[in-house]
């Protein structure tokens, strides 16, 4: 077995787009994103026999004194052997500790197949939710609207009645600002972390052949009241962030945008469509909005730290325990 740097793009895509439930996150697309705003990616092949059988992207965070540590978002090594696990392992360590990475924190989407004892592995908090809800969208429409909460169904259907109408943002800044507002609204509303307005405005302009990501608006009475932004990779369509006005809560137009997107990412043939996190202690008004569409809730193993010195990773824990205070 040996590893590599893949520098091509189509070859990157086109191996990760074949696993189930591939995230956005591994795209290479979302790995230029994170550059444009000044982060790293390594982006690593793992070959057996001159076949590709593994890609990953690894995102460096800096730490203080010119250490860093390289995350792994949703790894899907369901798909790996054991011996090709440990590999994998042992060679993205010798990678990332040449830039004097402490640890790599990873989130596999299945259960490690791979003996903790072998290499020092410590469950961490958790960076993506560890609950989602995932949508088959093989079923036909009249299956997916049947199988939704009955208030649910019954507000997609308010929404319309009300006359809320749905449409995809134009690539100008005055749509963009009018997202903007919304998110400060949510935001200040539900008590959410923002990203800064550059963030959004890089994400939305991210993307190339194989990923998308794109925001729609549900308007009512001449007001954009809802946005979404929507990412389309692989088999999935994923809702990465939702934002809602203040005011004309009563129209139910969230629901009505949600049940638009999923609609247009099936007659696009897509397979699945990812809420991308439940929680109900954190979220439980998001979370009991997402359930009542009625898919399968999936619950990930978490997010690990795979440590290469115990000494640093535990003067960086007492780092970010004090720093959680201020």
């Amino acid at each position: 077995m040996i590893v590599q740097e893949i520098e091509n793009q189509r070859e990157y895509n086109k191996f990760i787009t074949t696993q189930v439930h591939v995230q956005f996150l591994q795209s290479w697309e979302w790995g230029d994103f994170f550059q444009s705003e000044g982060g790293k990616v390594i982006r690593l092949g793992f070959y057996e026999n001159k076949k590709l059988f593994f890609v990953l992207s690894l995102y460096k965070n800096n730490l203080p004194l010119n250490h860093c540590y390289y995350s792994a978002p949703r790894m899907g090594m369901e798909s790996l052997s054991a011996e090709q696990l440990s590999f994998v392992f042992e060679e993205i360590k010798k990678a990332i500790k040449k830039d004097r990475a402490l640890f790599l924190r990873f989130e596999p989407r299945s259960q490690l197949k791979i003996g903790k004892e072998k290499i020092k592995i410590e469950k961490t908090i958790d960076v993506q939710p560890s609950k989602t809800i995932i949508l088959d969208l093989n079923k036909s429409e009249e299956e997916l609207l049947k199988a939704m909460h009955q208030k649910t169904r019954y507000n997609v259907r308010l929404a319309k009645k009300k006359g809320v109408i749905i449409r995809e943002a134009s690539d100008n800044e005055k749509d963009f600002e009018k997202f903007w507002d919304l998110m400060k609204d949510t935001g200040g509303r539900d008590g959410f972390r923002l990203h800064d307005r550059e963030h959004y405005k890089k994400m939305l302009s991210a993307g190339g052949n194989d990923f998308k990501i794109k925001l729609y608006f549900a308007e009512y009475d001449g007001k954009i009241i809802t946005a979404n932004i929507i990412s389309f990779f692989g088999d999935m369509v994923t809702y990465v962030h939702g934002a809602s006005s203040s005011e004309y809560r009563n129209v139910m137009a969230p629901y009505l945008l949600q049940w638009y997107v999923i609609r247009k990412a099936k007659g696009l043939g897509f397979k699945f469509y990812d809420f991308f996190g439940v929680d109900e202690a954190r979220w439980p008004g998001v979370t009991r909005f997402k359930r009542g569409f009625e898919g399968e809730e999936v619950e990930y193993p978490g997010t690990f730290d795979f440590v290469f010195n115990s000494y640093f990773y535990l003067a960086y824990k007492l780092f970010r325990k004090i720093r959680r205070l201020f």
